[in-house]
């Protein structure tokens, strides 16, 4: 038998998000953000209200960074986004964050996260909390990339949100093959 919970925004796993932006004088800004996706092969959505500094910077900017958040940043991740750069205009450094002018897009990039997508501005509704960036790059450390030089998620350790009891938790183990397993029931 089901529980039901009614409308909630609760899905497994959310990613956690760190959108970073420039405001109007170069000063580098971040926010967690858990509820956001991939739209398309070269868009990304997410769920930020107007009031957020990073929000009025991106707007300003056109631009911003997503990372994704790590176990080993778990502090400062949680930090900037309990914390709001309209109150602490150094929030960033307080979290022990270095920023690194993106190659691709004038937003930057967290030296202590390792990965992140670069973003364009295609479109934000105040109404609705949705904006939409176009992808433009995707970058990584080398440290979290394997022998083929592809992103190595066990190197990484991104972090998910669980929305149902406010927990941070890791990513597990590898338990199949996308596009592969399922080749079983075609027979």
């Amino acid at each position: 038998m089901r529980k039901n919970f009614g409308a909630k925004p609760w899905t497994y796993p959310q990613p956690v998000f760190i959108v970073a932006t420039y405001d109007e004088y170069g000063n580098p800004d971040a926010m967690n953000a858990a509820w956001g996706g991939i739209d398309y092969d070269d868009q990304i959505n997410l769920c930020l209200s107007a009031g957020h500094k990073t929000v009025k910077n991106l707007l300003h900017t056109k631009a911003f960074t997503v990372s994704m958040g790590t176990v080993g940043q778990l502090v400062a991740c949680d930090y900037v986004g309990i914390v709001s750069g309209n109150n602490v205009p150094d929030k960033f450094a307080k979290a022990g964050f270095h920023a690194v002018k993106s190659e691709f897009v004038y937003a930057p990039l967290i030296e202590e996260l390792p990965m992140a997508v670069e973003c364009e501005l295609i479109s934000y509704d105040p109404e609705t909390c949705h904006l939409v960036g176009k992808i433009v790059n995707v970058s990584a450390d080398e440290s979290v990339l394997d022998e083929k030089g592809k992103i190595d998620p066990d190197k990484l350790r991104p972090i998910t949100f669980d929305p149902v009891h406010n927990d941070y938790r890791v990513l597990g183990d590898k338990v199949g093959n996308a596009f592969k397993d399922g080749t079983a029931l075609k027979r």
